[in-house]
């Protein structure tokens, strides 16, 4: 399979670097050492393609994932949002306006009748109704913000399916 990535080379991902991707998706903090026993190499090598895979692209970053609740954000809100243009300059602004925003966890340009998604996080019920009057409905271009309420997440994996 062959992967063509925006911001650099295209990169041949083989067997190894899907299980070393499974591996490093599944514990970041897993060593070099470890990676490279499992997937049948020495460190060296294993290190190697690792780089390679950072280098190219493949690997974005490595991340501890956290508990929302332990940290005192228990309310996850999906908001959609309608602008009034959609002008290119309008979605970069908008874009901009929510990356500043540090309860907004997710923002997906979508296509269709709504023009974002965003997953929200907030301390209690009253936190985020006061963060979407001050920060969404009043935002420059916005048309409307329809919110559902997250009542329990089943299934929340990170990243993407990486075997074949």
């Amino acid at each position: 399979m062959t992967i063509e990535l925006p911001r650099a080379r295209t990169h041949q991902i083989d067997a190894i670097d899907r299980k070393i991707l499974e591996l490093l998706q599944e514990d970041g903090r897993m060593t070099n050492v470890d990676v490279a026993a499992r997937v049948g190499l020495t460190a060296p090598p294993s290190l190697r393609r690792i780089r390679a895979l950072e280098e190219a692209g493949v690997i974005t970053g490595y991340h501890a994932a956290l508990s929302a609740e332990a940290l005192g954000w228990p309310v996850t809100v999906f908001a959609m949002v309608s602008l009034k243009s959609q002008a290119e300059a309008d979605l970069r602004a908008f874009e901009a306006h929510v990356a500043a925003l540090p309860q907004v966890r997710e923002c997906h340009m979508l296509n269709g009748e709504i023009d974002f998604l965003l997953k929200v996080v907030a301390r209690d019920l009253q936190d985020f109704q006061r963060f979407l009057t001050a920060h969404l409905t009043s935002a420059a271009n916005v048309a409307s913000v329809k919110t559902s309420l997250t009542i329990r997440t089943s299934k929340a994996l990170p990243g993407v399916p990486v075997s074949g």
